[in-house]
């Protein structure tokens, strides 16, 4: 199944399809340092060739994350970042970029600001979707009817765990793109690509023509590039915070340079079969 065909199914959210080959949807804490570097760091990471954000609010309990994003979180509550605060960031980078912007939060904010709310707030900020990342699809009907009132994508995560029966009722549900999960456990670096992976996108276009996104634990230009071999983009995370939470002072170039080199190195996959 060829990217143009995928591109067309998404047509309802024109910027979360990848144009090339393989995108790049970057997530980060917001408020880690701050808010102002973080708008400073999305511009940044923008420019240097990121398609998608994914705009991490803070919780104080991140269960599925690996000690980097933990730590990133402490940060950002520490500095009193809020979903409001998420959102208001969400509606100024939406005034100076044209990059898909994914509201990525535990459910239990939302449910806090009521799911009415957050939906009518994430699309007047200029929001295209949101992933919670402990909403199951079996007990997503009240959000997935709230989302597609306001015009949001709902994103969700697939598992190399997941039957053919899940992955389908998930293809059916998602919107925009599917998050395809690299390996079970936490997220965080590591040093190989996971196998299940590539068998996990294959099961998945089984069911859909949404575009594919792999991610947990992607962090260098070869494994960007392995992604790209089989799946229409990777998603950055720990690496990106990892990289903030090292540079103190010099974020914004830190992760600039840091997608540069994921570019470069992702390029040999531009021409790859699928």
């Amino acid at each position: 199944m060829n990217h143009i065909k995928r591109t067309i199914a998404a047509e309802n959210h024109p910027r979360l399809n990848f144009r090339r080959t393989p995108g790049l949807v970057v997530y980060l804490t917001c408020g880690d340092p701050d808010l102002t570097t973080t708008r400073e760091i999305i511009l940044a990471a923008i420019k240097a060739g990121a398609d998608v954000i994914e705009l991490g609010v803070p919780f104080s309990d991140p269960v599925a994350d690996g000690p980097v994003i933990q730590r990133a979180s402490e940060r950002a509550l520490k500095n009193g970042t809020s979903l409001q605060d998420v959102l208001k960031l969400a509606q100024e980078i939406r005034g100076q970029s044209d990059a898909g912007l994914i509201i990525f939060s535990y459910f239990n904010p939302i449910l806090r600001m009521g799911m009415e709310r957050f939906c009518a707030a994430a699309a007047e900020a200029g929001a295209d979707g949101v992933l919670i990342t402990d909403m199951v699809v079996e007990e997503a009907g009240e959000y997935r009817r709230c989302m597609d009132s306001h015009g949001l994508a709902p994103i969700f995560l697939a598992a190399p765990t997941s039957t053919d029966q899940r992955l389908r009722s998930i293809a059916q549900a998602s919107r925009g793109f599917i998050y395809a999960v690299s390996r079970t456990g936490i997220t965080g670096q590591q040093k190989q690509l996971a196998g299940d992976a590539r068998e996990l996108v294959q099961r998945i276009r089984k069911y859909t023509k949404l575009p594919v996104a792999v991610g947990f634990g992607i962090s260098n230009p070869e494994q960007f590039r392995q992604v790209g071999e089989f799946a229409d983009a990777a998603v950055i995370g720990s690496a990106i915070v990892h990289t903030i939470e090292q540079n103190p002072g010099r974020g914004p170039q830190a992760v600039a340079e840091l997608i540069g080199s994921l570019r470069k190195g992702g390029s040999k996959a531009a021409n790859s079969p699928r």
